[in-house]
């Protein structure tokens, strides 16, 4: 299990004293030219999902809402393409015993409550693809930390709300690491190893190394 070897640098350097800086200017500006240049490509993309959910659930919504926390515990809503049955957050509490992840989060490689392209269009990622539409209006970057949802906060410790002192992304350098092979103290410390060595470059490194995960990756679920 990974040391929280970043503990006394984040204490000492915490994220959201970050200031102002080119760096940071470069992140918006990719993160605005990448989430519109997205949402143009992948729109045919998106009217087939569309079209696909639909056809196996007709009354069921095509995008799913869920309150996510952002930087310093700000909520926000976010968005993805519905791949779970209509009524799979009231049918969360009789599954919470299954989980298969260690700390404060949810899930479940065989979840009942995933629909037929829902399984598919979760394990490509592209059930995330909405999320630039999270990214466009600021609530979110390509490249950060998982906006973790409510009642896992609620869990967090004082250590582990650190990694929610910058904006969160669609993808970060736990979801390049192994993701759900992780388990929730990993992914803290792999979080808090980007704030500390964030750059434009970095976050293209990992946008790079996301492909692989949008094409299929196994630990994806």
């Amino acid at each position: 299990m990974m040391q929280p070897q970043y503990r006394d640098e984040v204490a000492i350097n915490r994220p959201n004293e970050y200031r102002f800086s080119l760096n940071s200017v470069l992140k918006r500006t990719i993160d605005i030219t990448g989430s519109l240049i997205g949402l143009i490509l992948l729109s045919p993309l998106f009217v087939l999902i569309a079209v696909l959910i639909k056809l196996e659930d007709p009354k069921g919504s095509l995008l799913f809402y869920q309150t996510r926390i952002g930087k310093n515990e700000k909520p926000f809503r976010m968005f993805k393409f519905r791949s779970m049955v209509s009524n799979a957050e009231e049918r969360l509490k009789e599954l919470l015993d299954q989980n298969e992840i260690e700390g404060a989060m949810f899930k479940m490689k065989n979840d009942p409550r995933i629909t037929k392209v829902g399984k598919f269009i979760r394990k490509t990622s592209i059930d995330e693809l909405p999320q630039l539409i999270n990214v466009l209006r600021g609530e979110m970057s390509l490249v950060g930390p998982r906006p973790p949802l409510v009642r896992e906060v609620a869990e967090y410790t004082d250590y582990d709300k650190l990694r929610l002192t910058v904006t969160p992304g669609c993808t970060g350098l736990w979801q390049v690491s192994g993701r759900n092979e992780l388990s929730f103290k990993e992914m803290v410390e792999l979080d808090l190893k980007y704030i500390q060595n964030r750059s434009v470059i970095f976050d293209l490194i990992i946008i790079f190394k996301t492909f692989r995960v949008l094409f299929g990756a196994k630990d994806a679920f």
